[in-house]
């Protein structure tokens, strides 16, 4: 497998917004690097069904995101077989998105800026760089502050705005936390169940997810 780490001025990629500002939201203005996308219950898409993803970028271009909850059974010596400082590891690749399955990224907690990376939350950045993630492989930085990536999602300008729009996602404010959540397969259904919650909340009314259709009364 040929892999090569992929370089934000070479896609095109935006952003975009809710109701419920406190918890989640669905307004293209509360969209930005650092939010978390969660797909609804009833998503159609089947490459973002049931998915968590992390702005990692958002230019006047589009925006860029990695899919943080779909971790694979892989682990990250087999994919990255010509680095040596991957040898020994055994934790598992994730996959970012459907784009470019053979381009490498990672998210790397750390106190302070690793070389040439970009910041995603304040503790939080995106490594797209071949010498920072050796690095950080070689000083033995384990699964609960790294997380490597194939493949990315991606949207061109408006494209993700449009999608929330129509209803296609619900926004959250991200967390280091969240990324590397120890249970990164039930992330989805706890944040998905947090806005089932906020609308009861707010509204007073039975959760969406037990509505059902009631007989006609004659």
């Amino acid at each position: 497998m040929t892999l090569r780490l992929w370089c934000p001025l070479a896609l095109a990629v935006v952003f975009g917004g809710g109701p419920f500002a406190a918890a989640q939201s669905t307004r293209v203005e509360d969209l930005g690097v650092g939010k978390l996308l969660v797909a609804p219950r009833d998503s159609s898409d089947p490459n973002f069904a049931e998915t968590v993803i992390l702005i990692v970028h958002q230019d006047g271009d589009g925006a860029v995101g990695l899919i943080v909850n779909r971790r694979t059974s892989v682990p990250v010596s087999r994919v990255l077989e010509t680095v040596p400082a991957a040898k020994n590891r055994k934790d598992p690749i994730y996959v970012g998105g459907p784009v470019e399955l053979t381009a490498v990224l990672a998210l790397l907690r750390s106190s302070v800026k690793p070389g040439n990376s970009d910041a995603v939350l304040p503790d939080l950045y995106i490594v797209h760089s071949k010498e920072v993630l050796e690095k950080s492989l070689a000083a033995g930085t384990g699964a609960s502050n790294l997380h490597i990536f194939l493949g990315y999602s991606g949207w061109a300008a408006g494209q993700l705005e449009r999608e929330v729009r129509r209803g296609g996602w619900f926004i959250f404010q991200g967390k280091a936390g969240q990324v590397f959540d120890a249970d990164p397969d039930s992330l989805w259904s706890r944040l998905v169940a947090r806005t089932e919650q906020q609308w009861v909340r707010n509204f007073g009314i039975p959760n969406p997810a037990e509505w059902r259709f009631a007989p006609v009364l004659r």
